[in-house]
């Protein structure tokens, strides 16, 4: 699974999650230009953590505050699953 395929999952999961138009996002986008709280945050971690099997901590939930290191986190754990 490469960083973009990652990416664009993440920000279809944002869009459903808030119905914020793709075009509007971007992997810069902090949580707080998208208007998402600590309480979408989780919601779309949830959603992140069922379509690519993973399990994302409470500390590195806290840390996560912009589509890139969303990203990011997805893609290393990922990866950390694949050579486990």
């Amino acid at each position: 699974m490469t960083e973009d395929s990652v990416a664009s999952k993440v920000l279809e999961i944002i869009d459903k999650q808030k119905r914020i138009p793709a075009d509007q996002v971007t992997i810069d986008s902090t949580f707080q230009e998208l208007g998402l709280d600590s309480l979408d945050a989780v919601n779309i971690l949830f959603e992140l953590e069922g379509e690519f099997n993973i399990s994302i901590s409470d500390d590195q939930a806290r840390q996560i505050k912009n589509v890139r290191q969303m990203v990011d986190g997805v893609t290393s754990l990922v990866t950390e699953k694949k050579t486990a």
